[in-house]
């Protein structure tokens, strides 16, 4: 029996806990894609499987409905897959494992996946169903959204019918968005130089940051939560102006478009200097704690010096640990800009996810957004400028359109209509800073007429990831009634 066995809707359920014990990080998607078409060819609905592995399936309209308009049913079958410092699940390969707590569903140690497992499960469940109305139902379930939106971007959309579309990859119900974001993925890649050091002249020292919040870095760029990457790279600049280290190792981050919740480096300093810098990391400690306040309360730095066992050390110059930790604090990071027409809303923002150090090449993975498309290209070309002059390479990629507000919308209208009959108020429509794939399927699809809507989630992109329960279910009631609506 299944931990979600006894919720309903039954089938939602119990599809998402189906998809649950499938790994489905991005560009881990091959095992849920061939699960998504077999599903489909063991009910007889037509299915395509590209060479992305994104799927379309196609139901037909069930009797009454085959006049009406088709509706297009979209979500991303990849998740952002993010574990504990202490957790031993390998997500590559290991089951989800699923609890319930406080009436939310969440994940032992690792991110859930609701962002957009629910989607999925909306529509298999849809699919699987005899007992509900709906028109012609054309699902497309994309890979690879969460980094870069590739699967959209190469889905081929010309045998479709649908003008309308339902994205399923919203997180707070009540809220139906109507626009957002453009983005693209930036890779700042630093070469670094080989060196050694004599076991005898210096020592090793461990910094880790720790306790920080993270989150979804389009929805919570603006909440003034701690980077944790950029705040180690603050206290090596800071370091830096005082003392002379080597970098060993850096690494930070485990997904471009999540606020980064720890990193870590490890460097070598001058044996003479060791008390010196711990005693600086701790003033930083606590200059930084003070800054962060309540936004983030967990925050803390661990400073540990290593024992050496080799004679020699391999390392990198410091020459280029300089230029690195000088390219980490001289790009940009966080709000550029708010929008000047709806207040509250972020314009544009980047977020330094990603450090890792491999091959002798420090690499700074950003994800950036921007609900203004020339913003966006301004921020890139200064991000461009920045690294050039730093001795850094640069690679903008997937870079993908924001998805414009349409001032006449029939589903919008639809959408409004049922909702304030079920819930006896209207409805919430914004435009959000987070990316969602409705830009680049309008772009494939004139005349396209989107929303996009989902069940409460908190903390998606984290370990703290949870799913409302009971949201879950007034939106599948909800998703129902739209879909019967004539």
């Amino acid at each position: 029996m299944g931990v979600l066995d006894h919720l309903e809707p039954h089938k939602v359920f119990h599809y998402f806990e189906e998809i649950s014990r499938i790994p489905h990080g991005s560009h881990n998607i091959r095992q849920i894609s061939d699960y998504l078409k077999q599903f489909a060819l063991d009910r007889g609905l037509a299915c395509i499987q590209d060479e992305l592995y994104n799927i379309i399936i196609i139901k037909e309209a069930t009797a009454g409905y085959e006049q009406e308009e088709p509706i297009i049913l979209q979500g991303h079958m990849d998740m952002v897959a993010v574990s504990g410092p202490d957790c031993d699940i390998d997500m590559a390969k290991d089951p989800l494992q699923l609890y319930i707590e406080d009436n939310r569903i969440r994940a032992k140690g690792t991110s859930l996946g609701g962002d957009d497992g629910v989607a999925v499960a909306y529509v298999l469940a849809l699919l699987d169903a005899q007992d509900i109305s709906h028109p012609r139902l054309e699902v497309i379930l994309t890979v690879d959204e969460e980094t870069g939106m590739e699967g959209a971007g190469g889905i081929d959309l010309s045998l479709l019918r649908g003008k309308r579309l339902i994205n399923l990859d919203q997180e707070e119900e009540g809220v139906i968005i109507t626009s957002c974001a453009g983005g693209a993925g930036v890779d700042v890649s630093i070469p670094m130089r080989p060196a050694s050091a004599d076991r005898k002249d210096v020592q090793m020292i461990v910094l880790k940051i720790l306790g920080l919040h993270g989150g979804h870095s389009g929805t919570e760029i603006h909440k003034g939560r701690g980077n944790a990457n950029c705040l180690l790279g603050r206290i090596l600049k800071g370091m830096s102006e005082k003392f002379p280290f080597r970098m060993v190792m850096m690494r930070g981050g485990q997904a471009d478009n999540a606020i980064p919740r720890e990193s870590e480096a490890v460097i070598l300093v001058d044996i003479n200097y060791t008390d010196e810098v711990l005693a600086f990391v701790r003033e930083e400690e606590a200059n930084i704690r003070q800054e962060l306040g309540d936004r983030d309360a967990g925050f803390s730095v661990e400073s540990n010096v290593r024992k050496l066992q080799e004679d020699t050390i391999k390392c990198y110059d410091e020459a280029s640990t300089l230029q690195a930790v000088d390219c980490i604090c001289k790009q940009p990071n966080g709000v550029i800009a708010m929008s000047t027409d709806l207040e509250g809303l972020v314009q544009t923002s980047l977020n330094l996810g990603v450090i890792t150090l491999e091959q002798d090449v420090l690499k700074l993975s950003y994800a950036v957004r921007s609900c203004v498309d020339e913003d966006k290209e301004n921020l890139c070309r200064q991000m461009t400028d920045t690294a050039m002059q730093l001795g850094a390479s640069i690679e903008i990629k997937n870079s993908y359109p924001g998805w414009i507000y349409r001032k006449e919308s029939p589903l919008r209208d639809i959408v409004a209509a049922v909702y304030e009959e079920m819930y006896g108020k209207k409805p919430v429509f914004e435009a959000i800073h987070a990316g969602l794939e409705c830009g680049i399927l309008a772009a494939k699809i004139p005349g396209l007429d989107c929303v996009s809507m989902g069940p409460d989630m908190s903390n998606v992109h984290t370990v703290e990831e949870s799913l409302d329960i009971a949201s879950v279910q007034r939106t599948w009631e909800f998703l129902k009634s739209v879909l019967a609506r004539r």
